[in-house]
Parts: C-alpha cells; structure tokens; sequence
C-alpha cells in the first residue's frame, strides 16, 4: 500500500481520486493547494504526488519546482491539468520528472496510471522520466 498525497483545491475531484486509490488499498492524504502539499511532503512518508496544476497560493508547477530544487528526487509527481497544450506543458516539466495527465480523467485508468508509475518509481529510484500526456483534450476552435 502506496501513501499517496493529493493536491487539488476542487474538493469533488480530490475525494473521487481519494475514493478510487482507497478502493484499491492506497493510503491518501489530500490538501488543498501546493504549499499544504509542500508541508505534507516535507513532513515525509509520501509516496506519490497527485496533483492539480491550478490552485491558490502555490501552482502545481511551481510545487513541482521547488520539490525538485529542495533535492526531493525521486518523489513521482502526476500533474493533473485541463489544459489544452499539455504536449507544451509536458515539455515545460520534463526536467522535474512530471508525468502530466488530463482532466477530465477515467478514474479507473487513473488508478492504473498511479500504479504503474510507483511500479516505475521502486524499479528504479531516481528515474521516473516525465512523458508526454496520456490523452488529449479538445481545445476550443478560435473562429
């Protein structure tokens, strides 16, 4: 069983992902914007980031940032984002290890997407690789 940290300051979102990973034997914390996630994870035992890109007081981003600066390596961070140039924002994270994910999500294939990255994280500590988004969400036409 992973203790998995969830940041995102839309509650309804935070507690479906919380009820999926218990469901599934996962521990869960959840907070609601990036500094709470930076004093829960500097507190330790965490051992995965699941976290929203916009929130109040500290973006995702910049938690990411500031994990990755402060020495916290080998932590596997999951950025949630429905934003549509999440190709760009991958790009913009790879040197922070983020895999970026969209929103809205299938939370089943969220749950084995957090599996299969803290299966990735034990295998080989230091490594997780950011990677491209796991799908694709429509951006508005600009007509």
């Amino acid at each position: 069983m992973a203790r998995i940290l969830i940041a995102d300051d839309d509650a309804h979102v935070a507690r479906v992902m919380g009820l999926w990973l218990q469901r599934h034997g996962h521990a869960v914390v959840s907070v609601g914007n990036g500094a709470q996630a930076l004093s829960v994870i500097e507190a330790g035992g965490i051992d995965l980031l699941l976290s929203d890109m916009n929130m109040p007081v500290m973006d995702g981003v910049v938690l990411a940032r500031t994990l990755r600066e402060q020495g916290v390596a080998d932590l596997p961070i999951i950025m949630l984002t429905a934003r549509c140039d999440q190709e760009s924002l991958a790009k913009q994270l790879a040197d922070f290890h983020v895999t970026v994910y969209p929103k809205p999500f299938v939370p089943s294939k969220l749950v084995e997407d957090v599996n299969a990255r803290l299966s990735l994280a034990l295998a080989s500590p230091s490594t997780g690789m950011a990677t491209a988004p796991h799908g694709e969400i429509p951006c508005p036409s600009s007509k």
